[in-house]
């Protein structure tokens, strides 16, 4: 069963807006942890509409946050736990991204995802498996989940920019380049940037590439 995610806006209006970026956030926050990424965006995207869903589950680990599944190694959870509430909450993101783009008007060129943490993860898992390409994934701090089945599972191949902080505690640094390995082996454009010690966290050296990547690549 399908979950209903809930959400809220910033930037152009319903009806205004021609291009989409979704924040997904990470593990123990909640939507409004990202959505203030909207703020210094804004400017230089007046075009777009900015979300940031809440994750699907009360966090294990943070009664105060959500999570989009269990994390093992963090909540004591079972691995067969996680691989079912990430596929579970991979269906709610779609119907989510699906209801959006259908009450927006727009097609999925005009979407990007920008995820953080498991956020990130969430990005990097669901935009390939979709039927059609979005304009992009920035995935910050995060990781590959089963980066063994991306070039036999990616049904298209959105560019994708990796963002990670060299100084990162949570989330090795050494997974950005596990990521990028397998996305340039399965045929996706990839790109990185390395925050120089920046944990877990956006720098704004981070946020401004970011930027760069989403000017480039959704409708003007």
């Amino acid at each position: 069963m399908m979950r209903a995610l809930t959400s809220e806006r910033r930037g152009a209006g319903q009806g205004a807006a021609r291009s989409l970026v979704v924040f997904l956030h990470g593990y123990g926050a909640d939507g409004a942890d990202l959505l203030g990424l909207a703020d210094p965006l804004a400017p230089h995207l007046p075009d777009t509409a900015f979300f940031a869903p809440n994750a699907p589950e009360p966090c294990t680990g943070n009664p105060f946050g959500r999570q989009w599944f269990p994390i093992p190694w963090l909540d004591g959870s079972s691995e067969e736990a996680a691989r079912q509430g990430l596929m579970a909450a991979a269906t709610d993101l779609n119907g989510y991204l699906d209801a959006l783009l259908a009450a927006e008007g727009l097609g999925p060129e005009a979407l990007a995802l920008v995820g953080f943490s498991q956020g990130a993860m969430m990005s990097l898992h669901v935009a390939p498996r979709r039927a059609q390409a979005i304009a992009g994934i920035v995935a910050i701090s995060g990781r590959l989940l089963q980066p063994e089945a991306l070039a036999a599972e990616a049904v298209v191949r959105p560019p994708v920019l990796l963002i990670h902080g060299d100084q990162d505690p949570v989330v090795p640094f050494e997974d950005m380049s596990r990521a990028g390995n397998a996305l340039v082996a399965a045929g996706f454009d990839t790109y990185g940037h390395v925050m120089q010690g920046t944990g877990h966290g956006i720098a704004p050296d981070g946020l401004g590439v970011a930027l760069q990547f989403l000017r480039e690549r959704l409708p003007a």
